[in-house]
């Protein structure tokens, strides 16, 4: 399995919050063999955000049939307590929310002595200056463009400011990460603001065909990357 968080090109991540469950392993065989770098995981618990999904249970059963690299981001009041269990159950990386969490710091350092990578989500009207002191250790930082709960809505424009602001701040081994509203017309603005993994549910899942979906994806966002990288 490859960590596509250390490879310095853009990545695209559907997210399965779109797919179908009733065909869920055959559709993610498709977007694998299609070349998708990365597998979003949406996990809602029906508090943090008005929506419930999925459990460890899913991811563990979806391990056996994919070696993609698992992105799950936990849009859950307790992420420190749940994180281990979906680790266990084959994610390879984390992403919690600023707005959940007392101390990011120390569970940046669980997640690292877990042995996976860590990141934290900005909701669309947070500030990065809420995530100030634990840039310098993260992985990633995933930036909201919908607010978190429901696939297939209207992006929100507004957050590439933040997506640009945190590109001058990261470092070229850290990932920025944005998620929601993301079509072949906002992955252009998403990846000229600087984000260099794209999180697709409805544009890839959404689709007849998946793995056709995510290339046109990629064909449209590759070249903006190469033209805005550094």
């Amino acid at each position: 399995m490859k960590n596509s968080l250390q490879e310095p090109a853009l990545r695209i991540a559907p997210s399965i919050l779109s797919a179908d469950f009733a065909r869920l392993a055959d559709q993610v065989a498709e977007v694998e063999s299609a070349g998708a770098d990365l597998l979003h995981l949406d996990v809602m618990d029906g508090h943090f955000v008005p929506n419930l999904t999925f459990g460890p249970v899913i991811v563990k059963r979806l391990r056996k049939h994919s070696k993609l690299f698992f992105d799950a981001h936990l849009m859950i009041t307790d992420p420190r307590k749940y994180a281990e269990p979906f680790i266990k159950a084959g994610a390879n990386h984390i992403t919690f929310h600023i707005e959940t969490v007392e101390h990011p710091d120390e569970l940046v350092d669980h997640l690292h002595s877990l042995g996976v990578s860590a990141g934290v989500s900005l909701n669309p009207t947070t500030p990065v200056s809420t995530i100030e002191p634990i840039l310098p250790k993260i992985d990633m930082v995933l930036v909201m463009s919908v607010w978190p709960g429901f696939g297939g809505q209207a992006f929100i424009p507004d957050v590439l400011d933040k997506v640009r602001e945190l590109k001058t701040r990261l470092q070229p081994s850290q990932r920025l990460e944005i998620d929601g509203g993301i079509d072949s017309d906002t992955v252009v603005s998403a990846t000229e603001a600087g984000a260099d993994t794209i999180v697709a549910g409805s544009a890839v899942f959404g689709e007849p065909d998946p793995g056709a979906a995510l290339q046109r994806l990629r064909a449209v966002a590759v070249p903006v990357y190469e033209e805005h990288r550094g």
